[in-house]
């Protein structure tokens, strides 16, 4: 895997460094669900880390050997409030990468003809498609100060595909068998 093109590179950088924030701040605020006695937003918090990790590990393979010092410019979500707080942050974030960031790293990534990029984003848009449903879901019970009802979450962890309830025998993203999936 190697990227022959600087602005797919420069948007391989920037979606692995978004992903790896994203990845942090839903661990810290899975961590602020579980003190404000909602330990079920919690674990969806996590297991959404999970999927932000397979994402920005996918970015950071992708680019191979492309090897240097770069600053990367990310956008992401900053603060610490209350879980429904938090949880309106996640969404939002979820939603720019849906509707502005993705859709245009994709679609540079096919104009230049850079298919494991183009891959790793289109993985990641459409699980992040997910990830803004659920925080939506979740928000609605923590601003009644209830913990969202959730059975066990499943994370592919090749595309950060997401499902609550039952796992499918093959991820409907990537074709990932039933047994790789991470549950939480």
């Amino acid at each position: 895997m190697a990227v022959k093109n600087a602005m797919t590179a420069d948007f391989l950088r920037s979606a692995y460094g978004g992903e790896s924030m994203a990845h942090m701040r839903y661990l810290i605020w899975g961590d602020i669900a579980e003190k404000e006695n909602m330990p079920n937003i919690g674990r969806l918090f996590r297991a959404i880390a999970y999927a932000e990790w397979a994402h920005a590990d996918n970015h950071f393979r992708v680019l191979g050997e492309m090897k240097g010092d770069f600053t990367v410019a990310a956008g992401g979500v900053f603060g610490v409030g209350k879980t429904a707080e938090n949880l309106e942050g996640a969404r939002n974030g979820e939603l720019h990468e849906v509707n502005q960031m993705y859709p245009v790293y994709l679609e540079t990534a096919r104009f230049q003809n850079e298919k494991d990029a183009e891959r790793a984003f289109r993985y990641a848009l459409e699980a992040e498609k997910i990830h803004a449903d659920l925080f939506e879901q979740a928000r609605k019970q923590a601003l009644q100060g209830k913990d969202m009802e959730i059975g066990d979450i499943y994370i592919c962890p090749v595309c950060g595909f997401t499902t609550a309830g039952e796992v499918p025998d093959t991820c409907p993203v990537c074709g990932a068998k039933k047994d790789k999936f991470k549950k939480f």
